[in-house]
C-alpha cells in the first residue's frame, strides 16, 4: 500500500545537513511499515531496524553512552554485522520506550549529520523530554481516501480522482468507494483486509474484528502510558467523543461539552489532562471555534475551552457507534453530517493542516476556515446530503466577502469560478486552493 508521506521522506533523504527523522503517529497507522518497507527497502541498500519494545536489551546501549560512534559500534555488535551509516538506513522503532535513545538524537544531529537515522513511536507526544530543534519531524495518520483508492489498484478510478473528474459515472464509482471508506476507515490492516478479501461477508467480518482488536489495544495503552487513575478518565473521554458527535442531529457538529463524562467533573480544566493526552497520542483532534471576525493569525481569535473534538479514524468511529456496513450503505441514519465533518477534518490533517478552525456566529456556522495560498481566509461548508443550499455560507460570504468559497456535498458538485461545490471525497484537494 502506497503512502503519500514517502515523498517527504525522500526530501529528508536528500537534505544536507540531515537531522534524524522522527515519525510520530497513533498506534497501528503504519509507521514501521512505511519506514522499513516502503522507504528503507526501496531506497537504501540495507535497513537496520532496532525495535525497543521487541528488544528491551537495546536500552542498555544508550544508557552506557550517548555518543553516536559508540552507539553505532554497540549496535553492530548486537546484530553481528557492519553498518554503513552513510549508505544504510538506521531505524529506531518504538523509540519512546527508551528516553536515552530519544536524547541521543541530539548528538546524532550535531555530530553525524551525514547519517541516515530514522525513529518512530506511538507515544512520542507523551515523552518527558525531547530534543527540540534537533529532529526532522513528520506525522503519519490513517490512510486518506486517496491512499484508500491507491490500495484498491483501480487505476482508471485513481486517474479520474486525480483529475477531479465530474463525470456522473465517475461520481457513482467514487461514491461507492467513499461509503466503503466510511466503513473500513484508514487503518492499514483494515484496508488490507478489505481489498484482499474475496467475499463481502468475510471482508465485513474481518474488518470489524480488526477494529475491535484495535480498541482493545488502545485501552491497554491508556493504562500503560496514562497511569491507572488517569487511564479511566482518558478512556471515558475517548469513548464519549463519537457519542457526543452522534448527539448532534443538525447540519454541523457543536462545541464539545464537558459535563457528564467523568463524575463530579464538568469543566474544561477538569478534562484538560485526558483531552491533551489523547490529542498528543494523535487519537483525537481539535477544531477551534472562532466566534468573531476571522483574522490572521487565526489562532489569536480562539478561546482555549471552545472547540470541537473529532475521532482520528472514521472507520473506527463508525465501529464504536455500532454502525453496520449496511447502515452506512443505506445512509438512512440521522447523523450523517457529523461523520462527513469528521471525514473532512481527517483529510485536512492528513494534508498537514493543523491547528484547524471553524466559525460560529449566532445561528450561522461554517465547519472549516482555510488559509489559502494567497494568505486569504476562506469558508469551507460541509453538507452530507445532495442539497447544496447553505444559509450559513451565504451569511459568511455576505459579511466577509471572501474571493473564494468552498462547499463539500454528497453529489457530483457544481459551481462557478469563485464558488466551488465539490463532492465530499475531493476534500483532500482543499489545500490546493
Amino acid at each position: 500500500m502506497k503512502r503519500n508521506l514517502v515523498t517527504q521522506l525522500l526530501l529528508w533523504k536528500e537534505s544536507s545537513p540531515r537531522k534524524p527523522l522522527l515519525l510520530d503517529g497513533a498506534r497501528q497507522v503504519g509507521k514501521s511499515h512505511l519506514i522499513e518497507v516502503e522507504f528503507g527497502k526501496a531506497f537504501f541498500n540495507k535497513t537496520h531496524k532496532f525495535d525497543f519494545r521487541e528488544n528491551p536489551r537495546l536500552k542498555e546501549i544508550f544508557k552506557e553512552s550517548l555518543l553516536p560512534k559508540k552507539i553505532l559500534r554497540s549496535l553492530e555488535l548486537e546484530i553481528g554485522q557492519k553498518i554503513d551509516p552513510q549508505q544504510d538506513l538506521i531505524f529506531f522503532d518504538e523509540i519512546g520506550e527508551c528516553q536515552e535513545a530519544v536524547d541521543s538524537l541530539k548528538y546524532f544531529a550535531e555530530k553525524c549529520s551525514d547519517f541516515f537515522i530514522c525513529a518512530s513511536g506511538s507515544n512520542i507526544g507523551l515523552l518527558n523530554s525531547f530534543p527540540v530543534g534537533k529532529t526532522y519531524n513528520l506525522e503519519l495518520f490513517p490512510m486518506s481516501f486517496y491512499e484508500f483508492l491507491l490500495a484498491s489498484e483501480n487505476q482508471l478510478l485513481i486517474e479520474e480522482y486525480e483529475a477531479q473528474s465530474t463525470l456522473k459515472k465517475t461520481h457513482e464509482k467514487l461514491w461507492e468507494f467513499f461509503l466503503h471508506y466510511y466503513f473500513v476507515g484508514g487503518m492499514p490492516e483494515a484496508v488490507s483486509a478489505w481489498f484482499q478479501g474475496d467475499h463481502l461477508i468475510d471482508k465485513i467480518k474481518n474488518v470489524s474484528k480488526i477494529h475491535a482488536d484495535l480498541f482493545v489495544g488502545y485501552s491497554r495503552d491508556f493504562g500503560k502510558f496514562g497511569g491507572k487513575i488517569n487511564a479511566l478518565h482518558i478512556e471515558s473521554v475517548f469513548k464519549q467523543i463519537p457519542i457526543r458527535l452522534q448527539e448532534t442531529h443538525d447540519d454541523s457538529v457543536k462545541r464539545f461539552q464537558f459535563k457528564n463524562i467523568i463524575e463530579n467533573k464538568s469543566r474544561y480544566i477538569d478534562l484538560r489532562g485526558p483531552i491533551d493526552w489523547l490529542e498528543k497520542s494523535k487519537l483525537i483532534s481539535k477544531n477551534h471555534i472562532i466566534t468573531s471576525a476571522p483574522s490572521i493569525p487565526l489562532g489569536a481569535n480562539i478561546k482555549e475551552n471552545i472547540f470541537k473534538l473529532f475521532f482520528f479514524d472514521v472507520g473506527l468511529m463508525c465501529h464504536s457507534l455500532g454502525l453496520t456496513y449496511q447502515d452506512i450503505q443505506n445512509q438512512e441514519f440521522s447523523f450523517k453530517g457529523f461523520i462527513a465533518e469528521n471525514f473532512v477534518q481527517n483529510e485536512l490533517r492528513a494534508k498537514g493542516i493543523y491547528p484547524i478552525y471553524s466559525w460560529q456566529e449566532g445561528d450561522a456556522e461554517i465547519e472549516f476556515l482555510l488559509k489559502i495560498k494567497n494568505g486569504e481566509i476562506i469558508p469551507l461548508e460541509v453538507k452530507s446530503g445532495k442539497r447544496t443550499k447553505a444559509k450559513s455560507l451565504k451569511v459568511y460570504v455576505e459579511k466577509y466577502n471572501p474571493t473564494i468559497a468552498l462547499k463539500l456535498v454528497g453529489s457530483v458538485g457544481a459551481g462557478d469560478k469563485n464558488k466551488y461545490v465539490w463532492p465530499l471525497y475531493y476534500a483532500g484537494f482543499a489545500d490546493q486552493l
